[in-house]
């Protein structure tokens, strides 16, 4: 059993779905993508027919009904992954679920609670940390090359003219901080290993409770301190990169978050400067495969539901310290 392919169904005809999971699947025998369900059926058949998807089903709970699905992959709107996601674990099903993980850390935990009792995985789609490079710029951390980190920054911004995108929409926890945010706030803490606490926060609105720009200041009990930057209307079309200053050196990291597109990492010590990239393939192709062995084997990875709910808490925070109201209320 531990080599059979695991079946996936597919929550939704998002655009997302050829870079993250049909596509990267071709590459990884170990998944098959299976069948599709959207609340628009012609939609769906479309997209079916489209990117080759074998089966159509008229409703989710259609898709959660099939024998032949292991697991369901769940691109929904952010307002809709909790909801979707507790549906689908209840019904038998693994969940790999798109990041922001919830709305909030109130549905994190209740999605965390589901898939305890059910005995199902549930992972959230942070794809950047089954790449090399991730573990490798914890490494320099932990190793000491850079003495006690004493200053992070991390940025992910891009440009999202169009204000119609659901992500501007704060009825489906839409927001600046829950797209682009919430990859910096899960980089500082993977790579510090600490829960911070949120000091400073402010946001720029592009309506009423909906940013489209975050700072925030996050202080960890080791004494760094990591500022966090993110822009869905950046004068940059793309912008993702990572500092670590510690008292004995400094690490730059060049697209942190997509290194399967190209990355560079630099480090500047008393040793001297190196200069280069990790290898590593593609991080959808690899996060599936990181999937599909928690199922087989039971073995957890570092985006389980404990730490969607940990960064949860973080961005509820950062909200909250910004004067606005919680994704989700």
């Amino acid at each position: 059993m531990t080599n059979s392919p695991i079946r996936i169904g597919i929550l939704g005809a998002a655009a997302i779905v050829p870079m993250a999971l049909t596509n990267p699947a071709k590459k990884a025998p170990e998944i098959q993508v299976t069948a599709v369900a959207a609340r628009d059926p012609k939609r769906a058949e479309k997209f079916a027919r489209r990117l080759r998807i074998p089966r159509v089903h008229k409703t989710y709970q259609d898709l959660f009904d099939d024998p032949e699905i292991d697991a369901v992959y769940n691109p929904l709107p952010n307002g809709l992954h909790a909801e979707w996601t507790i549906k689908a674990l209840r019904a038998g099903k693994h969940v790999l679920c798109e990041k922001p993980f919830s709305s909030n850390a109130k549905e994190a935990v209740e999605m965390a609670n589901a898939a305890k009792e059910t005995g199902k995985v549930l992972y959230e789609a942070f794809a950047y940390r089954t790449h090399p490079l991730t573990a490798y710029m914890k490494e320099v951390i932990s190793s000491g090359e850079l003495g006690k980190i004493q200053k992070i920054e991390a940025r992910f911004a891009f440009l999202l003219p169009n204000l119609s995108n659901i992500r501007y929409r704060y009825d489906l926890a839409g927001g600046a901080q829950m797209d682009a945010g919430c990859y910096p706030v899960s980089l500082v803490r993977y790579l510090m290993g600490e829960e911070p606490i949120v000091t400073e926060a402010k946001a720029k609105l592009i309506r009423p409770q909906v940013d489209s720009r975050m700072e925030s200041l996050l202080r960890f009990p080791g004494g760094a301190e990591a500022r966090v930057i993110c822009n869905m209307l950046s004068p940059r079309l793309f912008d993702s990169f990572l500092k670590v200053r510690g008292d004995a050196g400094e690490m730059t990291v060049v697209s942190p978050f997509q290194p399967h597109w190209f990355h560079l990492i630099t480090i500047r010590n008393t040793k001297g400067v190196k200069r280069g990239q990790v290898k590593g393939g593609d991080s959808y192709v690899s996060q599936l495969r990181t999937f599909v062995n928690a199922i087989h084997s039971g073995i957890p990875f570092s985006t389980n539901p404990d730490d969607a709910i940990k960064n949860m808490q973080v961005i509820d925070a950062i909200y909250e310290k910004a004067g606005l109201q919680m994704r989700g209320t």
